[in-house]
């Protein structure tokens, strides 16, 4: 089969490779139909996450029909499923409490040694990311094998188009969780750090909530433009101080919630962000923390702060004094998608979700690289990437 696979430092490549296969009786094979670039796929695509090795399949947003099954499957063959990205058991402590990305059997135990070194526990598995994460091959493919493919994959109507409900893999729940994080009340003031997928998903999320006004901050016009169509207001951070106006904006209290949906690559002009740069640029630090700590010096006392945005390693200068004086409850992790997709489906069926506006460019899969050097070089007009398999499976059969 053809897939994107990773080979270094913005170096990517479409290469033949084997096809997957059935491993163990809850598994299944999915013929993926659409994909997309996620921005956490960037973290890849720029060697900031640890624990890649060359020839590692990409992708974690995914959906498809199935081709196979494994005996204990609850999938049929032909059923058209989203799968979402968290690799999730079901039955351990984890899974029993609704944690689905904390499961405790998705990773493999001859994986889980580096993530428990740095993170004090070993981590789930998570598809076409990191081997600290299981290793398990990503969906920027044309099959994919889906582990406990009875508890994860959701089945999805005939007749509804893929782009629809595509982003119930990973940032349609993810914008959702990050504002449920918040505990938004009627009338709450919510500042959303980052305009892209997941942070337009907040928005349109915590405005369904009860948010009584969403702040959203960029420097992407295009982004910008996006988010205030969803009904936010706008910050542009290159133009406004944006701690004075966020005071302003909120009568001298501050924003009842933040949400930073910037994660590990955030971009500032303090000395402190730039010092960042350079110590993660040569290996000495993960993780620029510069949109985490506005929104932490932003909020109001008592206030609450959601964490959706990707970090992985260690942070400098984080202000734990301002966590701890101005008593903040902060709440994090990667999304429990399994979760909330009924909900959502539900939602998207009913028509009052939307998930396609903010989708900018629909590319073959062979165009992948191409996909993730624009996606990654001109964030202002490539806002997301769908990616189609199946153009080169039909153009194929049509030969």
């Amino acid at each position: 089969m053809r897939a994107l696979t990773w080979h270094g430092k913005q170096d990517v490549r479409m290469e033949t490779v084997p096809d997957p296969q059935i491993v163990n009786p809850r598994d299944a094979i999915i013929e993926v139909t659409a994909t997309a670039i996620c921005g956490s796929d960037l973290h890849l695509y720029n060697a900031v996450i640890p624990g890649l090795l060359p020839g590692d399949i990409l992708g974690h947003e995914f959906m498809g029909r199935v081709v196979e099954v494994g005996p204990k499957s609850t999938l049929k063959k032909g059923d058209r499923v989203v799968v979402p990205f968290t690799i999730s058991c079901g039955s351990c402590f984890f899974c029993s409490q609704q944690l689905y990305s904390a499961c405790d059997n998705s990773n493999p135990v001859e994986k889980q040694e580096a993530s428990e070194l740095l993170y004090g526990h070993p981590v789930s598995g998570l598809f076409g990311f990191s081997h600290m994460t299981g290793g398990y091959p990503g969906g920027q493919a044309e099959y994919v094998r889906v582990p406990f493919s009875d508890v994860g994959p959701i089945v999805i109507p005939d007749g509804v188009p893929d782009e629809q409900v595509l982003f119930l893999s990973d940032i349609l729940p993810t914008g959702w969780m990050a504002a449920d994080n918040c505990d938004i009340r009627d009338g709450d003031t919510v500042v959303v750090w980052g305009c892209g997928p997941v942070g337009l998903f907040a928005i349109q999320s915590a405005l369904l909530m009860g948010a009584g006004q969403v702040i959203a901050i960029d420097h992407y016009p295009g982004r910008l433009d996006l988010a205030r169509k969803l009904g936010a207001k706008v910050i542009d951070f290159r133009q406004t101080h944006v701690l004075e106006a966020l005071m302003e904006m909120t009568g001298g209290i501050g924003p009842d919630a933040v949400i930073d949906a910037v994660g590990m690559e955030s971009h500032g002009f303090s000395p402190d962000n730039m010092l960042d740069t350079v110590k993660q640029k040569v290996g000495i630090g993960a993780d620029r923390i510069h949109a985490l700590r506005m929104a932490l010096m932003a909020v109001r006392k008592g206030g609450r702060v959601s964490i959706p945005g990707v970090y992985g390693g260690m942070a400098d200068k984080f202000p734990m004094g301002a966590l701890m004086e101005k008593g903040l409850q902060v709440r994090t992790g990667q999304t429990h998608v399994q979760k909330y997709t009924q909900q959502l489906l539900d939602r998207i069926l009913e028509g009052e979700i939307d998930t396609t506006f903010l989708i900018s460019h629909r590319l073959s899969l062979e165009d992948a690289p191409t996909g993730y050097k624009n996606f990654y070089g001109q964030q202002n007009d490539w806002t997301k990437v769908v990616l189609k398999p199946g153009a080169a499976r039909q153009e194929a059969r049509d030969a």
